[in-house]
C-alpha cells in the first residue's frame, strides 16, 4: 500500500528528531526512548530508509519495506540498525553522533515494471532474482550521475547478480518513490 501522505516540513523534522533522539539513546542505554510522536499522521504504517553521513561520506544505511508497524516506530528501528547493524560499516558509538547528518527516505510501495519505465531521479529500484535481492534509493542515481541502464547494473550488482542480470527472464525490476529529507535539507536543529 505504501504510505501516502506528503509529509510537511514539521513532520519531517519530528520524525528525525526521533532517529536523533533513538540513536543517542540506543548507544547510551541499548534502549529506546519511550514516548510518541505529536503528528498523528506519524503513527500510521510505512515503509522507511535510514541512511547515516559522515562528512558528505555513507556511513549506515538501512531500512524495510514493510509497513507493518508504526512509520515512527519504523524510523527508530532503522536508525538504530543504521547506526549500528550495517555490515559495511563499524558501529557508532556515542562519540560519532555530533558528525553524523541523518537522511530519512519515506517510501512507496513497490511496483513492477519495466526496464524502460524506470525514471531516474523519481524512482529507486528494487531488482531480485531468486533469493538475490538489491535495493537502491532513487537519490542514488542522481548522485552518481547514473542513466537508466547504469542504474540498473548498479542495483542488479548489489544484489550480487551480474549487471545484465535485469535484461534476463527470470529477474523482477520493481520501483518506488521516496520522500526523502536529512537534516542537512531541513536546517533541523541537533540537540
Amino acid at each position: 500500500m505504501g504510505y501516502d501522505h506528503v509529509l510537511s516540513d514539521d513532520e519531517k523534522r519530528e520524525l528525525l528528531r526521533i532517529a536523533r533522539a533513538t540513536i543517542r539513546e540506543y548507544l547510551a542505554t541499548g534502549r529506546l526512548p519511550p514516548g510518541s510522536p505529536h503528528k498523528e499522521s506519524l503513527v500510521a504504517p510505512g515503509g522507511v530508509f535510514v541512511s547515516l553521513h559522515a562528512a558528505g561520506e555513507l556511513r549506515g544505511c538501512i531500512g524495510t519495506f514493510a509497513e507493518t508497524d508504526p512509520l515512527f516506530r519504523t524510523v527508530q528501528q532503522m536508525a538504530i540498525s543504521a547506526a549500528t547493524r550495517d555490515p559495511r560499516f563499524d558501529q557508532l558509538g556515542p562519540e560519532d553522533l555530533p558528525n553524523i547528518e541523518i537522511e530519512i527516505s519515506v517510501l512507496s510501495s513497490l511496483k513492477a515494471a519495466k526496464a524502460a519505465e524506470v525514471e531516474v531521479g523519481m524512482h529507486g529500484l528494487h531488482v531480485s532474482r531468486g533469493r538475490l535481492r538489491g535495493v537502491l534509493l532513487p537519490q542514488v542515481a542522481v548522485e552518481h550521475g547514473w542513466d537508466r541502464d547504469t542504474f540498473l547494473e548498479q542495483t542488479c550488482r548489489k544484489a550480487g547478480l551480474p549487471g545484465d542480470a535485469w535484461q534476463l527472464p527470470g529477474t523482477d525490476i520493481e520501483v518506488f518513490t521516496a520522500q526523502v529529507f536529512s537534516e542537512q535539507t531541513l536546517s533541523a536543529q541537533r540537540p
